[in-house]
């Protein structure tokens, strides 16, 4: 039997609808799944037509490259995977192609053929190869039948530029922009279930997000810091996140929560949060921050609250999550990898020093005037100076030069 190349043809939707700038989409996806597929057998990924790509090596098994076209489909951009081979542009082979492919779908009962020519180059319209591929099928698999609508197979035959690529296997990705083609956004990112979804989510409209981790440490222990680490590793797998700085948190909270009124500490905890990542999204270049609250979810997220805290800085507060509950949620860090860390308990400076009954509807002047005790702008240098930054497999991130490191 002819061997031929596996190759997995990428598709996408949203970028297809860009204009001119398309193209720089496309390259922006090429690039991620070039850096991302690199523990895999790619010789290189092209851009063809309204696709992209990726050739596998020679004598590459089933097995792998079902594993590459999975590792694809959770990237940000790709709306569609497809599993197949390359081959000639010839009736006889591509339906030798497609009973490879039809087989290797197996089990299944029912199939149809989906024909598609992108260049007339080839005299024999979709319509024509649907005919003549399906009819080598039928003959090649006479106990299965051909079904038109809610088959469990389609057997997908594309001829662009002078070559064929047949598949059977095709899965739907994520779709949403590619990392990188939205700027950057800085996100506080707990060890809870609900950061990383909505720092994932940003990902998925092309930013680049960089996380922020207020850590309760030295006044708790570090764990929730191995947990975030852990939660970062998930979104990496995807190039769906660049950076994380740890913040030293505990002793400043400490200090609020001493002549801070007991009600507002959550909030003065939160503004002064805020204001320590919009200084770290100063350095990083970032154009927004991010954070993973839901209306009404807890005592924080009241609108009047939210309206607190947003309060405390003058740069855009995105909330990927603001109208989800909370199982919707859970179901996508289900989806995404991360509900079985979130679900471990770990001490974080959420849970320090907090009062038995937080405000719901803080009031701004009065807020303003708690804050107004402590020296937030020596804080809020000290606490960003301190960040502790931990690097992840992000191809479209790029760090910027700390201060003392551009001054030495």
């Amino acid at each position: 039997m002819t061997e031929f190349q596996r190759i997995i043809l990428v598709h996408y939707h949203e970028i297809g609808l860009k204009g001119r700038n398309r193209g720089v989409f496309e390259k922006r996806l090429q690039r991620n799944l070039e850096v991302l597929l690199g523990a895999y057998p790619v010789v290189t990924i092209h851009r063809i037509s309204g696709r992209l790509l990726v050739f596998l090596r020679e004598g590459t098994s089933l097995e792998v490259a079902n594993q590459c076209t999975d590792a694809i489909l959770g990237v940000p951009g790709v709306a569609r995977a497809s599993c197949g081979f390359k081959c000639e542009l010839s009736l006889e082979v591509m339906g030798q192609a497609a009973c490879i492919a039809l087989a290797e779908a197996e089990p299944f009962e029912s199939f149809k053929v989906s024909a598609r020519r992108n260049h007339t180059v080839f005299p024999i319209d979709s319509m024509q190869m649907n005919r003549d591929i399906g009819a080598v099928l039928c003959e090649a698999f006479p106990a299965k039948r051909v079904q038109m609508k809610g088959q469990d197979v389609t057997v997908g035959v594309e001829a662009v530029e002078g070559t064929a690529y047949v598949y059977a296997r095709s899965v739907r990705g994520i779709g949403g922009l590619p990392v990188g083609s939205s700027g950057k956004v800085v996100g506080l990112l707990s060890s809870g279930i609900d950061s990383p979804v909505a720092l994932w989510r940003m990902a998925r409209r092309g930013a680049v997000p960089v996380g922020v981790h207020f850590s309760g440490r030295p006044q708790t222990s570090d764990a929730s810091e191995f947990l975030v680490d852990d939660i970062a590793r998930v979104l990496a797998r995807t190039g769906c996140i660049g950076r994380v700085y740890v913040v030293p948190f505990g002793d400043y909270q400490r200090e609020i929560s001493l002549a801070c009124p007991p009600s507002l500490r959550v909030i003065l905890y939160r503004r002064l949060m805020f204001k320590v990542a919009e200084e770290i999204a100063r350095r990083e270049g970032a154009g927004a921050l991010v954070t993973g609250e839901s209306l009404g979810q807890v005592a924080s997220q009241t609108l009047d609250n939210i309206r607190a805290t947003d309060d405390a800085v003058v740069m855009p507060v995105l909330r990927p999550l603001i109208g989800s509950d909370k199982l919707e949620i859970i179901d996508q860090a289900q989806e995404l990898g991360t509900f079985e860390i979130s679900s471990m308990d770990a001490p974080d400076c959420c849970t320090l020093f907090m009062p038995r009954n937080p405000e719901t509807h803080a009031k701004l002047d009065e807020v303003r005037e708690a804050e107004a005790a402590y020296p937030l702008d020596e804080w809020v240098a000290a606490l960003a100076d301190a960040a502790e930054p931990h690097d992840y497999a992000c191809p479209a991130y790029k760090p910027r030069k700390r201060r003392d490191e551009r001054a030495s």
